[in-house]
């Protein structure tokens, strides 16, 4: 007999994100057993958006919008979220959307910080009972710290890795692709060390420019950046595809 309740085995659920200040997906992999309040302070390391200021909407697998996430206090797991659905960033901070960049089109309301600290239904307000997020002293050093050796070690792999070369590209969770290595170094789109890869085949997601800014030539589809940690250069000659066979 179906008692329409669902039965969760694993704790632990990975998600895709997207926000609305960046125009790449990233991964994420949270337990279900926190609150929306705590997801939106993981969440500010990530896409870098102040968790006051998000708004969350969840997305099935096949990106099909179900819901907001908007009760702060209620968990993770009491939404429908399973692996690979998306979980959606609105940042309402105003500083870094379009439709606000221009007050005329907006009515704009200020609450200042003191007033707002006052407030005991707020996010803000949680966040600091809770110590969660960036109201964690202790844990925000340890995540500073644990990305600044993520960037050095980014860094260190980026210096070793030359321009023209050969390279197989492995990223988890993607098929292994092979392509050149079209740029390296520091990008405006995003910050830390990027490779700049043209792929063999149609695989990648862009021409090789970002935000309208080019950083190397390729065709479309064919470019794409990925981190130095995920680029292997070595004897990687390209593939034959017969195209030249009739």
């Amino acid at each position: 007999m179906d008692s329409g309740v669902t039965i969760i085995t694993n704790p632990i659920v990975n998600v895709r994100l997207t926000s609305t200040i960046s125009t790449f997906e990233s991964k994420g992999r949270f337990n279900r057993g926190i609150t929306i309040a705590e997801l939106k302070g993981k969440l500010e390391m990530i896409v870098g958006a102040s968790a006051t200021c998000m708004e969350l909407e969840l997305f099935n697998v096949s990106d099909q919008f179900l819901q907001k996430l908007e009760d702060n206090e209620a968990l993770l797991g009491s939404f429908p979220v399973d692996d690979d659905c998306r979980i959606h960033v609105i940042d309402r901070s105003g500083g870094l959307l379009g439709e606000f960049s221009d007050v005329s089109k907006v009515e704009k309301f200020e609450l200042p910080d003191e007033k707002y600290d006052k407030r005991g239904d707020t996010a803000r307000s949680f966040m600091k009972k809770q110590r969660v997020g960036r109201y964690n002293e202790e844990e925000m050093t340890k995540k500073k710290a644990e990305l600044a050796a993520r960037e050095e070690e980014q860094k260190t792999a980026a210096e070793a890795i030359t321009i023209g070369s050969r390279c197989r590209v492995q990223v988890p969770g993607q098929p292994t692709k092979l392509g050149s290595v079209m740029f390296v170094g520091l990008t405006d789109f995003k910050p830390g060390y990027w490779v700049g890869v043209k792929y063999d085949e149609p695989l990648g997601k862009n021409d090789g420019s970002v935000d309208g800014k080019r950083y190397f030539e390729c065709p479309n589809k064919y470019g794409a950046f990925v981190k130095p940690l995920f680029v292997t250069v070595g004897d990687f000659p390209e593939e034959d595809y017969g195209l030249d066979e009739m």
